[in-house]
């Protein structure tokens, strides 16, 4: 298992495993499947998004394909560019509970570190993925506070855990 920082030519192989992450887990996301295939260069846009500078993001590659995705994003204004955001969070099912969350997460917080002005990282997980969240607080990410019907699909409501972890 090889985790690296994805480049904008890595952009086809992201989108393929995003689409899989809304397939699985759509609840986790705050795009729908729908309005994903619905952008009209979507992987245009991913290559863009992979060369931005004020955004990471690690792939975890097994057996030449990406497995798991994890980005961190830093706000572009001076008030807020301390505050990094980790979002676009996916494991494949294939290779789940095999410490890719882990492997991924840690590389995200040592590039946060390594950053050098990003003095703590945020994140939303819904309340009821046990796995991620539990992923989160051994990496030592402490709530901060609950949203509830944060996200709405299908006339479900699922609440939000906000988590910060201080660099």
């Amino acid at each position: 298992m090889e985790i690296r920082l994805l480049q904008p030519d890595d952009a086809n192989m992201y989108w393929d495993l995003r689409l899989e992450a809304l397939r699985n887990n759509p609840e986790a996301f705050a795009t729908s499947y729908e309005e994903a295939m619905s952008k009209e260069d979507p992987v245009r846009e991913v290559s863009k998004r992979l060369a931005d500078a004020d955004s990471f993001t690690f792939g975890a590659i097994w057996d030449e394909e990406i497995v798991g995705m994890m980005t961190l994003v830093v706000q572009d204004t001076s008030k807020l560019r301390h505050v990094a955001h980790l979002i676009g969070v996916y494991v494949s099912p294939v290779v789940r509970n095999k410490g890719v969350g882990s492997q991924l997460l840690q590389k995200t917080i040592e590039k946060a570190k390594e950053e050098g002005y990003i003095e703590k990282i945020n994140l939303s997980v819904v309340t009821n993925n046990d796995s991620a969240i539990r992923l989160y607080e051994n990496a030592g990410f402490e709530t901060w506070g609950v949203e509830k019907n944060a996200l709405k699909m299908n006339r479900e409501y699922y609440d939000e855990q906000h988590m910060t972890l201080k660099i």
